[in-house]
């Protein structure tokens, strides 16, 4: 049947809480039997099988013995609790049947009062109603059995009262949950059965004035105030109805006094008198410093005059009440601008406690008060009497003494935001006056620097730096004295006395001690040391700022604070003048090239606490960026440092979002210092350096091509030579460190879509530039070059020569001693293009037909050593024809050259015939 297996479920389930230990699983299956006892509800089961309602109901009450174990060991929740207490109260109840015992009854109710108070105390009363409405039930029942059994008076009386009691519980526990569900009336009606049971159950009086002061407090929290009242005012009185069951006098006054501050908040001018009554009677009742506080307050606030006010004080003075209570309402009469009434008050309350201990407080907040009202004169005379006895009868407590300390040194302290430098050190000098020698040296020591302070802004720089010193003689680790004599140092210009200040300074901040800072500006050492910087600079002594800053920006934590100094460190060293050339200039650089190189580590380190965000960093990055590149652009005399700023820029740069801006700026950083590592591989004498700045070089046209390739893809840099000059550069170390990968870079270049002349003629020269030897790269490239120079219009002479020159320079050269036919035939065909374009173009500089000239004679000259006798005869006309094409150095080389030709000729003349004729 499926109502059996219901419950079987439930008691199965049961058997296995109790079996388990905790905490294994006991929340998971108390939420089950929970879920279940609901479902079971809904399905209204009805069963006859009393051996099966005898085991449920024994299952109930094992569960409910099970709960008050578990509760009383804290081994379970109380939300828990209360599931347990549910369940077992609802089976107990499906248990009972139509006619329960008296003993089902009893119990049943005492399960069902206490499963309710459970649900009000997790703060679920919805819950509690429908158990408490079943034990009001079953009170009926178990009343009218008792009164069926019994019929005697006596005995229907007990049977009353008993019945009662609990009736007593679950009316209140209905009030509670009526409140909880903030039902007023329905919470006052269950409240005013209690109280007419009163007279029965005297003893509940206590348990319900209680109650009603708790409505009270909640209703009074939710600003409640009608409804709060009605609750206090019930509290009070219950609480007076037996004085053997009251809550008693200090509970009562406790109630009275939160009815007088519900009337005082609610609206004193409307309520004015019954709070006042209120109070009054909550005093009468039990006498508590609250009470009269509160009287104090609502008379206040009620702006009653002065004469009130005293009887009040007066009538606190009649109590012995502590020191503290008495000076507690001195200072509420001050704060509401009582002076009168509050000063005679402490001149009273002075007098009452003139031969106790206590006396120092009142006479310490005297001076106080006297200093905020500005009465400066009596205070002085207040401590001027209390250092005599101070020092005549008997000492100051240390707590009132360093009360008194922190009240002088925040009255000097305001003197000195005034500007009152004089009225200020006046108030230090009072605090110095109560210091024993050797007590307290940490204190005295900031009491010395505040001095310090004064005397500095009074211009008096002796007794400033004699208080600094003194300072530093109670206390040496500490930082503020440094700084305070590193002020005194720089204002009379003792620069080498200030920068050991400055030294001690750096060491005292590396070693991150920290100060108590009472009455002293609260600053961090590296505050103290921009603060430094910034007073040197105000006295025109940079080589000291420079100092300061570059331990801030060495030692600050915070990454921000960094980049100020490095800032501030760059543009001092700008500002220089000029004129400082030579080591000094250098030095700057130097300095320059060691900040920026801080800067891109900072940069690089991993983000923290009080990290740059990325905004701010960019902007930092780019600052620093441009600062690298114009020190590049503006000291071109020194290569190598001109490099690094170069590569300091690209490298900072990396810090910037990459736009197109920053890419073409990474672009032009790299392109510059590989130009540069190869201009100073050039120079270099020693190989292996020359080596490492070719690779050097190499590395950085790498990292170039790949930005280039980007920027490439934008398709908006048609006119840029990046590209040709990339190639030139990669060729020049390829062809100097004999890079086998030459090649490749070769037929990038003849791949190039735009190949000039410019490009062909340094591809040539730098094939034969030391250590590089390619001269069949250089005649391809001249070649190319010449082809190119043809086709120009108009045709650039000059040029052409050179490239002609060259390439007959490349095959002939100067000291070669034979000449192979091949090589001569090609030798003659640039000799033939020269001659045609001398013969078309008036501009063929004369220089080169005479170099043109003397060289095709001297290659006559060679062929005619090794019998060439016809070729000599060819290149020996040659010199002879291009003899016609020189203007005025003609007349210098004609005579001679035709005797010689003359000569030359007869020789062949004569070889000739000596040679024997063919058969």
């Amino acid at each position: 049947m499926e109502d059996g297996s219901s419950l079987k479920r439930i008691t199965g389930l049961i058997t296995d809480l109790l079996g388990r230990p905790l905490p294994s699983a006991v929340g998971e299956i108390i939420d089950r039997l929970y879920k279940e006892i609901e479902c079971l509800e809904e399905k209204e089961i009805q069963c006859s099988n009393a051996q099966f309602i005898f085991e449920v109901d024994e299952s109930a009450i094992n569960l409910w013995n099970w709960g008050v174990t578990k509760s009383a060991e804290d081994a379970i929740t109380e939300d828990d609790r209360a599931k347990v207490r549910h369940i077992s109260s609802k089976l107990g109840l499906w248990c009972e049947g139509p006619e329960p015992s008296e003993g089902t009854l009893r119990r049943n109710i005492l399960m069902a009062i206490k499963t309710g108070k459970g649900w009000i105390d997790v703060g679920k009363p919805d819950l509690a109603n429908g158990f408490l409405e079943t034990a009001l039930n079953s009170l009926e029942k178990l009343y009218l059995l008792l009164t069926q059994r019994h019929t005697q008076e006596a005995d229907m009386n007990v049977h009353k009262i008993y019945v009662e009691k609990d009736l007593f519980k679950v009316l209140s526990y209905q009030a509670e949950v009526a409140v909880a569900q903030k039902d007023f009336n329905l919470a006052s009606m269950k409240i005013q059965r209690c109280k007419d049971m009163l007279l029965r159950q005297p003893k509940e009086a206590m348990y319900l004035s209680v109650l009603c002061y708790n409505f009270g407090v909640e209703t009074y929290e939710g600003k409640i105030y009608e409804q709060s009242s009605f609750w206090l005012s019930q509290s009070y009185e219950i609480g007076k109805m037996d004085e053997r069951y009251s809550t008693g006098k200090e509970m009562q006054a406790k109630v009275l006094r939160l009815l007088a501050t519900l009337y005082w908040e609610w609206d004193c001018k409307i309520y004015q008198d019954k709070a006042i009554s209120i109070i009054n009677m909550a005093n009468e009742e039990y006498l508590h410093p609250a009470g009269l506080f509160l009287k104090m307050k609502i008379l206040l606030h009620c702006s009653m005059p002065d004469d009130v006010l005293s009887t009040v004080v007066t009538e606190m003075l009649h109590h012995n009440l502590s020191m503290d209570i008495y000076l507690n309402a001195v200072r509420l009469l001050l704060e509401h601008r009582r002076d009168c009434v509050g000063f005679d008050f402490l001149k009273m309350t002075c007098k009452k406690f003139e031969s106790s201990p206590d006396l120092e407080k009142a006479l310490i907040l005297y001076i106080e008060l006297l200093l905020q009202r500005g009465k400066e004169l009596l205070a002085q005379q207040k401590i001027e009497d209390l250092i005599t006895g101070h020092y005549s009868k008997k000492q100051l407590s240390p707590e009132m003494l360093s009360h008194l300390h922190a009240i002088l040194w925040d009255y000097a302290a305001k003197c000195f935001e005034a500007k009152n430098y004089a009225e200020a050190l006046q108030w230090y000098n009072y605090s110095l006056s109560f210091f024993a020698s050797g007590h307290s040296e940490l204190n005295r020591a900031k009491l010395q620097r505040n001095r310090a302070s004064c005397y500095i802004l009074l211009k008096q720089y002796a007794k400033a730096r004699e208080a600094a010193k003194e300072a530093e003689r109670c206390y040496p680790d500490s930082i503020f004295t440094q700084f305070t004599l590193f002020r005194i140092e720089i204002l009379e210009k003792n620069l080498s006395e200030a920068t050991y200040a400055l030294h001690e300074m750096k060491r005292l901040a590396s070693q991150s001690k920290s100060e108590d800072l009472l009455m002293e500006q609260s600053c961090s050492p590296m505050d103290l040391l921009s603060l430094a910087a910034q007073i040197a600079l105000e006295g025109d002594h940079h080589d000291i700022a420079i100092k300061a800053l570059e331990i801030l920006a060495e030692q600050s934590p915070d990454i921000q604070q960094v980049f100020i100094a490095l800032r501030c460190l760059i543009r001092l060293i700008l500002s220089r003048e000029d004129g400082d050339l030579g080591e000094r200039r250098d030095d700057d650089l130097d300095l320059m090239i060691s900040y920026l190189n801080t800067v891109q580590d900072k940069l690089a380190e991993s983000p923290q606490e009080g990290a740059l965000n990325p905004e701010k960093r960019t902007s930092e990055a780019n600052w620093f960026r441009k600062i690298a590149w114009n020190l590049a652009v503006k000291n071109q005399e020194s290569q190598q440092k001109m490099r690094d700023c170069f590569i300091l820029s690209y490298k900072i740069s990396l810090f910037c979002p990459c736009d197109k801006p920053i890419l073409v700026a990474q672009k032009s950083c790299l392109l510059l210092a590989a130009a540069v590592d190869l201009d100073l591989a050039r120079k270099a004498t020693d190989h292996f350096k020359q080596i490492q700045l070719f690779t050097q070089s190499l590395e950085h046209i790498q990292l170039c091509r790949e930005i280039w390739r980007v920027l490439q893809s934008t398709g908006e840099l048609i006119h840029d030579p990046t590209e040709v000059l990339l190639l030139l550069y990669e060729f020049e170390v390829r062809a100097k460190l004999n890079d086998p990968r030459l090649d490749s870079v070769l037929e990038a270049v003849w791949e190039l879509p735009n190949l000039d002349i410019k490009t062909l003629e340094t591809i040539a020269s730098l094939s034969m530039e030391t250590p590089a030897y390619y001269p069949s790269i250089c005649k391809r490239a001249l070649q190319g070059a010449l082809s190119l120079l043809k086709k120009q219009d108009p045709v650039d002479t000059p040029r052409i020569s050179k490239c002609l020159h060259s390439l007959v320079k490349l095959n002939l050269p100067s000291e070669m001693m034979e000449i192979e036919p091949c090589v001569q035939e090609e030798v003659w065909r640039y000799y033939q293009e020269a001659v045609t374009i001398i013969t078309t173009y008036e501009d063929y500089p004369e220089t080169e037909i005479l170099w043109l000239m003397t060289r095709a004679w001297n290659t006559g000259a060679v062929l005619y050593s090794v019998g060439r006798y016809a070729d000599t005869e060819h290149w020996c006309a040659l010199a002879m024809r291009l003899l016609n094409y020189l203007g005025s150095l003609k007349s210098t080389y004609e005579n001679q050259m035709a005797g010689l030709y003359s000569e030359i000729l007869a020789r062949l003349d004569t070889a000739k015939r000596a040679q024997p004729n063919e058969e």
